[in-house]
C-alpha cells in the first residue's frame, strides 16, 4: 500500500523530467488495500481490493514517465557499488533512486508445532485463500494475537464458522490501542460473540496427529485446547533483509535506519512504510505513518521539499462487530495528564478522554461507541479549546454535546491518512467547486485511506454548501432527488402504485439497490397491493421474496406470530407436531415467539399451510414490519400487576400486524412499575400504572441500545391507542430508509417536545391524516402467507432451481444435535430433513412431496 502512495504521490508531483520506473513485487498480484483484507471474506474480490489499476499505470505513462510492472519477482540482492537490483528470475535493473517499500512479515513465535498442516500466518490475499481453503474441513481455531490484525483474524475465523479461540500474552486485549477499561470492555463484547478469550497467557506447543496435523494447543497456564486451525497473529517485523544483506545500518530491533527526508545511509537509497525505522526511533505500523513517508520521498525525488517528523497514529476500525478507536495519547502518558471515562458494562460503551490541566483534549479511547471519533481526534490533534466540557463529550452518541464540522478549526487534520486538514476539505468545495462527496475525495484524497472520516468529510462538505446558498443535494440515490419522506408523500398523495411508474414521473435512470426496496416498503406500507404481485416482487430482498428469513445453509426459518406470547396448549401441539414432520429445528425468541428452522424454500408453503390451518399467521419476522408486542401475565396473574397488560399486547399485535415501515417494530407491555416485559427498550412501550398506562418511545436494543424515553404519562386505553397509531403513522411517513425509530427520533427536530405537539396537539394539522392512514392499513390487512397460499402464482417462486422446480437443493443438510437439527458443516457429510409423511393439502395448483 506504501509502495502504491509513493507511485501515486510522484504522479502528482509537477517534475520536470520523466522517471523510468520499475516496479518490482512478490506477490502475483499488484498492490491492494491489505487495511479492508477481512472483507475478503464477506465476498469482495481481490479485483475490488486492488489499489494499482490498468488505469493508474495508464496514467502515469500519460505524465510521460516510462512504467514495467514486475510481478511475482522480489529483488534478491542490491549492488550499491553498481546501483543495479537483481531479481529472482535472474533480471538486473540500474537504478538512480531505489526506494525500499517492503514492509513487514508476521512474527511467528518459536514454539513447538509451529510448522504443522493447519498453522497460517495472516498477510496477504495468498494467506487468506489457504486459511479459507483449510476451515471448510475444520471444527475449531485459535489466533495467536490479540492485537488488531489477531482480532480481525478470528473475526474471519468465526466468518467461516469455526469455534475460535483468541491468546494473547499481554494481561488485555489490543493493548496498544487501549487502556485496561477499554480492553475489559472490548473482551465482554467479545465474549458475547462466543469467542473464547484467553490474556494473560502464551503458547507452548502445538501437537499434531500422526499425519502432522495441528490438534492440540497447550498454553502457559495449563489450558489445552482442540485445535484444528491455528493462525499466528503475534505482530510484525520490519522486511530489511535486502538492507542487511548489502551493509544498510538497521537497527537493533530492525527497521532500516532513515533520516526526516526517509533516506537511508545510503543517498540514492530510501525506505519508507513498515521496513523503515524512522529518525524519531521508530517502525511505524499503520497505514497514514507509510503514506506521510511516501509522500516525503516524492516530493524529494522530484526537487520539492518535505520531511517526515512523526505521523498520526490513530485507530477507528471494527473488529467482530465491536467499534474500537483510540487516539492522541490514549494511555494518558502525559505529565499531568487527566481522564475523563464513562463506562456501561450492560451496553458494552467504554470511553475515555484524556485532558491536560488546561482543559484540552490529548488523546482518548473509545469502545463499543466511536461515533464522535471522527471530530475528537482532529481536535485533539490541533490543541484547539473544547467546544464544550470533557464531562459532556465523554457522554455516548445522544447523550453528550453534539459535535460536528463547526467545532473543528480549518487547521484540524481530519483525514489522517493523507494529511488533509479542515481548511483544504472547504477550499475544495468554497473555491474548487467540488458538490459531492465523491468529488470532494478525488480533490483531496480524503476519505480515501481507511474510511474512518468519510462521514465527517461529508458533513464538512455539506456546511460549506449550506453556507454558499448551494442547495445541498439529499435524493435517496442517484435515481431520485427526493427522500423518502418525499417519496412516501409522492406515492400516497398521487396513488402511485408501481416502481415503474414512480421512476418514469419522478426519477431517472433504472433504479438500484438502494431505491428499489425503498418504493417496495413504502407501496407495502400503502397497502398497494401483496408484496409477491407482478413488478413488487421484484423489488423484494430475499427474505421478502420468500415470505422467510434466509439462514447460513440455505435454508429458510418459520415464525408464525404469537400475539402477547400467549398460545393454547392446541396451538402449541400443532407448532410441535408441523415442526416433527418436517424435521424442523425449534426455538423459543427473545419476542415470546417459536421459530422454525431448517425449511427448504419449495417445503415452505407445505409448512404453512399446515400453520394456516392451525390457525397461525405470518409473524412478519422476514419484513420491515411490527415483529412482536411483548408481554409479562400482568393483573391476571401477577399480584404485582396492576393493568392487563396481556389482553392489551394483543390487542395492540393485532392492530398493527402486517404494517410495513422503514426499519423493523418491536414492542412491548409491562403490567406494573417492575417492567418484566423490558417494554422501555422497544420501538414503542407501554408499562402500567394505577391510573391508566405510561407510553415510552424511541428505545432499541442491539449494537447501539437505547432508553425509551417517557412520552406521555397515566394515558386512558383510547388516548394510548390513538397515540400509538399517529406515532408510528408519523415515523413511516417521515423517517429515512432503515431508519430505527431511536435515531429517528434523536435527530427530530425539536425532540420530544415536537413531537408531542404533532401527535397530541395537532400542531401539524396532520392528525387526521394519521388516523386515517391507520384506519386504512386495519381495514385492508390480509395474511401475507394466506393470500400466497391462495394464488398460484405467487406459490411458483417456491422453488430451489427454476429450471427445475421439483427438484431440492442437494446443498441444505444437517446433522443431528443435542435431539435436533443443525446446519451441517462443510466437513460433514449430513443429510437432507427427515422423510415424513405431509398431510395432503387443498389449495389450488399446490404439489404435494414426501421426502
Amino acid at each position: 500500500m506504501v509502495g502504491q502512495r509513493f507511485l501515486e504521490a510522484l504522479a502528482e508531483q509537477a517534475s520536470t523530467a520523466p522517471w523510468r520506473i520499475t516496479i518490482l513485487g512478490e506477490e502475483p498480484r499488484p498492490a491492494y488495500d491489505r487495511v479492508h483484507l477481512t472483507s475478503w471474506f464477506s465476498g469482495t474480490t481481490a479485483e475490488e481490493l486492488s489499489l494499482c489499476t490498468p488505469q493508474f499505470l495508464e496514467r502515469l505513462r500519460a505524465a510521460g514517465h516510462r512504467v514495467e510492472l514486475c510481478l511475482a519477482d522480489p529483488v534478491v540482492a542490491i549492488d550499491r557499488g553498481a546501483r543495479t537490483v537483481t531479481a529472482r528470475s535472474g533480471r538486473t535493473f540500474r537504478y538512480d533512486a531505489l526506494v525500499l517499500a517492503t514492509g513487514s512479515y508476521p512474527f511467528v513465535p518459536p514454539i513447538p508445532g509451529r510448522d504443522a498442516e493447519g498453522c497460517h500466518v495472516y498477510r496477504t490475499i495468498g494467506d487468506v485463500e489457504v486459511i479459507r481453503d483449510h476451515a471448510a474441513t475444520a471444527r475449531v481455531g485459535a489466533v495467536v494475537g490479540g492485537g488488531l490484525l489477531g482480532l480481525e483474524a478470528a473475526g474471519a475465523l468465526k466468518a467461516l464458522g469455526l469455534r475460535t479461540h483468541v491468546i494473547e500474552f499481554a494481561p488485555r486485549l489490543m493493548a496498544l490501542q487501549v487502556d485496561h477499561g477499554g480492553g475489559e470492555a472490548l473482551r465482554r463484547k467479545i465474549e458475547q460473540l462466543d469467542v473464547t478469550v484467553h490474556t494473560g497467557a502464551s503458547t507452548q506447543r502445538i501437537d499434531t496427529d500422526a499425519d502432522g496435523r495441528a490438534r492440540t494447543m497447550t498454553l502457559s497456564d495449563g489450558t489445552v485446547l482442540d485445535v484444528d486451525l491455528v493462525v499466528f497473529s503475534a505482530g510484525v517485523r520490519p522486511r530489511d533483509q535486502l538492507a542487511r544483506d548489502c551493509g544498510l545500518p538497521v537497527g537493533e530491533r530492525g527497521g532500516i535506519v532513515v533520516d526526516e527526508q526517509c533516506r537511508t545511509a545510503d543517498p540514492h537509497i530510501w525506505a519508507i512504510g513498515e521496513c523503515a525505522l524512522t529518525a524519531d526511533g521508530r517502525v511505524h505500523g499503520l497505514v497514514a505513518p507509510g503514506y506521510a513517508m511516501a509522500e516525503t520521498v516524492a516530493r524529494r525525488l522530484t526537487g520539492g521539499q518535505g520531511s517526515f517528523t512523526g505521523a498520526d497514529t490513530s485507530t477507528k476500525l471494527k473488529l467482530l462487530g465491536v467499534d474500537v478507536a483510540s487516539f492522541g495519547d490514549a494511555q494518558g502518558t502525559t505529565e499531568g495528564a487527566l481522564d475523563v471515562v464513562y463506562t456501561s458494562s450492560r451496553t458494552g460503551v467504554y470511553r475515555k478522554l484524556v485532558i491536560d490541566a488546561q482543559g484540552r483534549l490529548l488523546g482518548g479511547v473509545l469502545v463499543g461507541d466511536t461515533e464522535s471519533y471522527a471530530t475528537l481526534r482532529p481536535l485533539a490533534a490541533s490543541g484547539a479549546p473544547l467546544p464544550a466540557s470533557p464531562e459532556q463529550l465523554v457522554l455516548p452518541a445522544g447523550l453528550g454535546a453534539p459535535l460536528g464540522p463547526l467545532t473543528l478549526p480549518e487547521d484540524a487534520v481530519v483525514c489522517s491518512c493523507h494529511n488533509v486538514d479542515k481548511g483544504s476539505i472547504a477550499a475544495a468545495v468554497r473555491d474548487g467547486g467540488c458538490e459531492t462527496l465523491p468529488q470532494v475525495k478525488k480533490c483531496t484524497k480524503a476519505g480515501t485511506g481507511c474510511g474512518s472520516c468519510s462521514k465527517l468529510v461529508e458533513g464538512i462538505l455539506k456546511e460549506e454548501l449550506e453556507a454558499s446558498g448551494a442547495e445541498v443535494a439529499r435524493g435517496l440515490c442517484e435515481h431520485f432527488a427526493h427522500t423518502r419522506a418525499e417519496l412516501y408523500e409522492i406515492v400516497r398523495v398521487k396513488g402511485i402504485n408501481s416502481f415503474s411508474r414512480l421512476l418514469e414521473e419522478h426519477g431517472t435512470g433504472e433504479g438500484c439497490e438502494i431505491c428499489k426496496p425503498v418504493a417496495a416498503s413504502i407501496l407495502a406500507s400503502l397497502d398497494q397491493g401483496h408484496i409477491l404481485d407482478g413488478e413488487q416482487a421484484m423489488l423484494q430482498d430475499t427474505n421478502d421474496h420468500h415470505l422467510a428469513n434466509l439462514q447460513r445453509n440455505g435454508s429458510y426459518s418459520v415464525v408464525p406470530r404469537i400475539p402477547g406470547g400467549e398460545i393454547t396448549p392446541d396451538s402449541l401441539i400443532a407448532i410441535g407436531e408441523i415442526a416433527r414432520d418436517f424435521g424442523l429445528y425449534t426455538k423459543i425468541t427473545g419476542g415470546q415467539r417459536i421459530d422454525l428452522f431448517g425449511a427448504p424454500v419449495d417445503q415452505l408453503p407445505l409448512i404453512w399451510r399446515r400453520l394456516v390451518d392451525a390457525g397461525f399467521e405470518s409473524g412478519h419476522a422476514y419484513g420491515k414490519a411490527l415483529r412482536t408486542v411483548k408481554s409479562c401475565v400482568g393483573q391476571t396473574w401477577c399480584r404485582y400487576g396492576v393493568q392487563d397488560s396481556v389482553a392489551l399486547a394483543i390487542e395492540l399485535e393485532l392492530r398493527y400486524r402486517g404494517l410495513r415501515a422503514p426499519h423493523k417494530i418491536k414492542s412491548a407491555v409491562s403490567g406494573c412499575a417492575r417492567e418484566c416485559a423490558e417494554a422501555q427498550s422497544k420501538d414503542f412501550g407501554v408499562i402500567a400504572t394505577a391510573e391508566g398506562w405510561n407510553l415510552y418511545l424511541g428505545g432499541n436494543g442491539g449494537m447501539t441500545p437505547r432508553h425509551a424515553d417517557l412520552f406521555a404519562k397515566d394515558l386512558d386505553h383510547d388516548t394510548l391507542i390513538r397515540t400509538i397509531d399517529r406515532y408510528l403513522m408519523f415515523y413511516i411517513r417521515t423517517a429515512d430508509h432503515l431508519e430505527r425509530t431511536a435515531p429517528w427520533l434523536d435527530r427530530l427536530e425539536g425532540g420530544l417536545d415536537h413531537l408531542r405537539a404533532v401527535l397530541l396537539d395537532d400542531s401539524l394539522g396532520i392528525c387526521a391524516d394519521l388516523d386515517d392512514l391507520m384506519a386504512r392499513h386495519i381495514a385492508t390487512y390480509q395474511d401475507e402467507w394466506a393470500a400466497t397460499l391462495a394464488d398460484p402464482e405467487r406459490l411458483r417462486r417456491f422453488v430451489s432451481f427454476t429450471n427445475a422446480p421439483d427438484t431440492p437443493d442437494p446443498t441444505v443438510r444437517f446433522v443431528p444435535e443435542r435431539d435436533q437439527i443443525r446446519p451441517a458443516r462443510p466437513d460433514e457429510d449430513g443429510h437432507t430433513l427427515p422423510v415424513a409423511p405431509v398431510p395432503l393439502i387443498a389449495g389450488p395448483s399446490l404439489e404435494v412431496r414426501t421426502r
